[in-house]
Formats: C-alpha cells, sequence, structure tokens
C-alpha cells in the first residue's frame, strides 16, 4: 500500500524535480543533431515558424519524466499504475511514428483510444467523480475526454514555449496540492518529474526555438497530465481538476466547434486557434507566452481556493472567475494589437 504524501513530505522533491531538468535538458541537447537530420519539421502555411527546426525533443522529456518517477516510486514504495507507464510509452512510440511519417487519423485515434481505456478501465472502481452515474457510462465519459485531452495538448502545441507555459503552473500546483494531502502520491511523482522535464526542455524552446517537443512528446504529455487531472478529481477535487486546464481546454475545445460549425476538414492541420489569431494580430510570441503563463497562474490560484476553502459558493465563484479570465484572455487574442 502507498504511502500518504504527508508521511514522506520531507523527500527532496526539488531534488528530484533538478535531476529530471537536467536530464531532459542532457538528452535534449545531445539528440539534436539526430533529430535535425531525420525529424526535421519545414514549416508551412499553417505553421508559426520560419525556417525548419528539428521536433522529436519530447523523447527527452518523457524519458525524464519516467525514469524519475519510476525510480522515485520505487525508493518511496509507491505504486504508480503500470499501465500508465507501458500506455504512456505506446503513445510516445506512435507519435514519433507521426513525426517520421504521417499516420492515418484513424490509426492514431485508435490507438490512442486503447491507451486511454487501458488506464481509464484499470483504475479501481472506487475511483469515481459522480458515484450516482453508472460506472460504465463514467468510465466511457472519461475515455472520450481523455483521447480529448490527449489531442488538444497537441493541438495547442504550435508556438515555443506554449506547452512549457501550460504544464510547469499546473504541475507544480499538483506538486504542492500533493504535499498538502489532497493529491494521491503516484500522481504527485509524475507531476514533479513533468514539471522537472519541462523546466529541462523549456531553454531549448524558448523563441526563436531550437527544437520543438513533436507529437512523441505532446501527445504522452497529454496523457500523463490528464491522468493527474483526473486523480485529482478523483480525491473529490472536479472543480479545481478543471480550473487547471482550464485555457487549453477552452480555446482547443471552442476551436473544434468552430471549425465543425463551418464544415471544416477539423482534424487537418490549421491556424484557427485563439493563440494562434494572436500572433497573426500582432502579439509577439513572448506576449502571447506570457498571457498564457499569467493566465495559468491566475487559474492555479483559483483551482488552491476551491481546495482549500471546501464552500460550494467558493468553488462556484472561483469557476465563474476562471470562466471571465479566460474569455477575457481569448477576447485578447481574437483583437488586433499595436506591439
Amino acid at each position: 500500500m502507498s504511502p500518504a504524501p504527508d508521511a514522506v513530505a520531507a523527500m527532496p522533491l526539488l531534488l528530484a524535480l533538478a535531476i529530471a531538468a537536467l536530464i531532459s535538458a542532457l538528452i535534449t541537447w545531445t539528440s539534436r543533431p539526430l533529430l535535425q537530420r531525420y525529424a526535421l519539421a519545414r514549416p508551412n502555411a499553417r505553421s508559426s515558424h520560419r525556417i525548419p527546426t528539428p521536433q522529436g525533443a519530447g523523447i527527452a522529456v518523457i524519458t525524464a519524466t519516467l525514469l524519475i518517477a519510476s525510480a522515485w516510486a520505487v525508493w518511496a514504495n509507491v505504486a504508480i499504475p503500470p499501465a500508465l507507464v507501458v500506455a504512456t510509452i505506446v503513445i510516445a512510440l506512435v507519435g514519433f511514428a507521426d513525426d517520421i511519417v504521417s499516420l492515418p487519423v484513424l490509426v492514431r485515434l485508435v490507438l490512442q483510444g486503447v491507451c486511454v481505456g487501458a488506464v481509464v478501465f484499470t483504475a479501481p472502481d472506487t475511483a469515481r467523480i459522480v458515484p450516482a452515474v453508472p460506472l460504465a457510462l463514467e468510465r466511457g465519459l472519461i475515455l472520450l475526454g481523455g483521447v480529448w485531452f490527449v489531442n488538444l495538448v497537441n493541438f495547442m502545441d504550435g508556438l515555443d514555449l506554449m506547452t512549457v507555459a501550460e504544464v510547469v503552473p499546473v504541475t507544480a500546483l499538483l506538486l504542492l496540492l500533493g504535499m498538502h494531502g489532497d493529491l494521491s502520491w503516484p500522481a504527485v511523482l509524475i507531476a514533479t518529474a513533468l514539471c522537472g522535464a519541462m523546466l529541462g526542455f523549456a531553454p531549448f524552446n524558448k523563441p526563436v526555438a531550437k527544437v520543438f517537443l513533436g507529437d512523441v512528446g505532446s501527445l504522452p504529455i497529454g496523457l500523463l497530465l490528464g491522468w493527474c487531472l483526473l486523480e485529482l478529481a478523483w480525491q473529490g477535487q472536479p472543480a479545481a481538476a478543471l480550473l487547471l486546464p482550464g485555457y487549453y481546454l477552452a480555446d482547443a475545445t471552442i476551436t473544434l466547434f468552430r471549425r465543425i460549425i463551418r464544415r471544416e476538414q477539423f482534424w487537418s492541420a490549421h491556424r484557427s486557434h485563439f493563440y494562434q489569431h494572436a500572433t497573426d494580430n500582432g502579439f509577439a510570441v513572448s506576449r502571447v507566452i506570457g498571457e498564457v503563463f499569467t493566465l495559468n497562474l491566475v487559474l492555479a490560484g483559483l483551482a488552491l481556493v476551491t481546495v482549500r476553502a471546501g464552500s460550494t459558493a467558493i468553488t462556484i465563484a472561483s469557476l465563474l472567475a476562471g470562466a471571465v479570465a479566460i474569455g477575457f484572455v481569448l477576447r485578447r487574442f481574437s483583437r488586433s494589437q499595436i506591439c
């Protein structure tokens, strides 16, 4: 049985985070020449970059995350679900194959569905968000939501440092919540290692990026982050689990429905996301990333309030405040600016 987070609160969390960052940075640096040769992302009409850039640094991020989290789990006698580890590796391999040779959409979705389903349906029956809903129905909805979350992280990873600006605040707060007993210890380990790995990748991805995550990174990051948020919801904090990824959820979901309504090929590459409109409307990349990062800090603060307050009224108010903050940023990104 895994110990409660409080029982191991004195563990060197910052050291583990730093080691994950170091491993991620080292693998990214050493793999760049190989990625430059075999996994070059060439710019096109839908790209945000203007020069050919290697992609695939997600190999470093995922390797560092799984290595540190697994080693730490063994040392602390914590059980990370084997299905999560295997599914993460499989989705990373699917993403890497897609980075090299584009895979058919249906093939990608089926493999992603199998991976997400393996994680969802091997969870204990006691892990519930809404106990009044039949278990099979709830798990089916989580499966659909999980596949969408994996893909939306991939869709949103289209600007230098964008996923860093999203993942670091979310995982940092998950770490903080875990240290206060509000998150399962396996999820704390994954969140800590992922936060460190993303920080190690960040210097190589700052504008103008020297390397991209690629699908080998964005897809499994979506799975790991989605699982951590699901664990938070299973711990009785669904509002916090919704607030934390609020910007990514809103931008990607609204964009998807807009494209469906316009009868566009919504599964194909495009430049319809709000953050893409922002750069087209005169925002510098650094400004877009700064506003997204600031918004995520606000959402993390509101998520923390919902967890610590334990009040329905405060939770509702926090959700409304989060929606207003997200709407404000989306509206700004949609309007032309003078930089």
